[in-house]
């Protein structure tokens, strides 16, 4: 009996020790894969960083393709060549923003007298505030001010010149940035259908059938994204220009174009648009308009950051409203106002992959999956969702050898649905 217990006692002891070396033996492996796979991204971060300068304007240009492409497959399908297409469609876009900045212009340069002249009353105003209660600030005290603020100005003059020109050489960075951004959008539209049959010729009939059907997928996202963007930005405008001509603000119809065209630019375009919405108040209609006005955008623009956009972008996108809010933050902490833009689409294209590398992976373990709401089956590709080949180039690429069993590569299967 004693020989029989301690051979079951020898032997379980034998298979917890088996299970707690498994156990260490599968994190050991599994730790390192994971500091690997670490130390893999945190190189491409570096390489991104270091080639910020390219990264950035090829992503504006994909952005900027996916509004231009729809116009332009419509040309091409009534028998226009890609270059004349692609060629008019920018043009068209740039003779409409620079319709809308004349607009815009000429309706501020019409009402200069009108904001001048009233200018100094406003500036009045804000002085007999501040000598008023709760303050009760006297004109000694505001010359005094003045004076100090004066002298701050004069002893920082060396600061503000460099500020200047670091600030020039940023304009001019961004000239090139937009000029390079432009260049790419033209050639991304042009040669678009030709883009996804040279990836499955590159990479091969497996990999290239995968790839293929992620990055039609995210131009559809991108495409999604857009779309959403400027819903918002015209729901703001739309809003805070009914505010100012309610209350009678002149320059209401430039400012809520200003208003929608900030809104595709994160955190500081609606800024300054408020900005400007809120001074032309307080030139023009006194201190109590300009604090209504102040209410107004302040809350619609809450509205607006808080719960339209996340409630929106998640459900096209297929993000949940908690992922676009720390993704714009994110992007912003790490790179400003591009890093917020790029932020959301950049995060939704990666939540694109994985829920693709899902699919695959329930393919391969026979598991079926609840199809994703939010992504719907793509289908067969069209012409017009996006720069995939046209009929006769996507005939000239299909697969010569259409006749395959359930257990062909999920590569060409992906291909095939191409």
């Amino acid at each position: 009996m004693t020989t029989g217990q301690g051979t079951t006692s020898e032997g379980a002891n034998r298979g917890r020790g088996t299970a707690i070396g498994d156990g260490v033996s599968w994190t050991a492996r599994w730790s390192l894969r994971l500091i690997l796979v670490s130390a893999g991204a945190v190189v491409l971060w570096v390489l991104i960083g270091a080639l910020w300068s390219v990264v950035l304007p090829t992503l504006l240009a994909v952005i900027l393709a996916t509004v231009l492409w729809p116009p332009t497959a419509w040309l091409r399908a009534h028998r226009f060549p890609p270059a004349l297409a692609a060629g008019t469609v920018l043009l068209g876009g740039i003779v409409v923003l620079a319709g809308l900045l004349t607009l815009i212009s000429t309706s501020v340069s019409g009402s200069i007298g009108q904001i001048a002249s009233s200018a100094s009353t406003g500036i009045q105003a804000i002085r007999d505030w501040l000598s008023g209660p709760p303050l009760n600030l006297g004109q000694s005290q505001l010359d005094d001010y003045i004076q100090q603020a004066t002298a701050q100005l004069q002893q920082s003059v060396s600061t503000i010149a460099s500020s200047v020109v670091t600030g020039v050489g940023g304009v001019a960075s961004g000239v090139v940035t937009a000029l390079l951004t432009l260049v790419l959008a033209f050639l991304f539209v042009k040669d678009g259908p030709r883009f996804l049959p040279w990836v499955r010729t590159v990479a091969g009939d497996g990999a290239g059938g995968h790839l293929a059907e992620v990055f039609r997928r995210i131009w559809k996202t991108l495409g999604d994204f857009i779309r959403t963007q400027a819903i918002v930005s015209l729901v703001d405008s739309v809003l805070i220009g009914a505010g100012l001509l309610i209350l009678g603000v002149p320059l209401a119809l430039p400012l809520a174009v200003l208003t929608f065209l900030a809104g595709f630019v994160p955190i500081v375009g609606a800024i300054v648009a408020g900005a400007l919405g809120v001074l032309v108040a307080l030139v023009s209609n006194g201190f109590t308009t300009a604090v209504i006005v102040l209410v107004i955008i302040v809350a619609v623009q809450q509205i607006e950051g808080n719960v339209l956009q996340p409630i929106l972008q998640s459900r096209s996108l297929g993000l949940h409203s908690a992922v676009v809010l720390l993704a714009v933050t994110g992007g912003s902490t790490l790179y400003g106002i591009a890093g917020a833009f790029l932020a959301v689409p950049v995060v939704a294209a990666a939540a694109v992959l994985v829920r693709y590398l899902g699919e695959r992976i329930d393919e391969r373990t026979g598991v079926v999956g609840t199809p994703d709401a939010a992504v719907p089956d793509p289908g067969p590709a069209t012409y017009t969702d996006g720069p995939t080949p046209p009929e006769d180039e996507a005939a000239e690429d299909a697969d010569p050898e259409p006749g395959r069993g359930p257990d062909d590569d999920p590569g060409e299967v992906a291909e095939k649905r191409i």
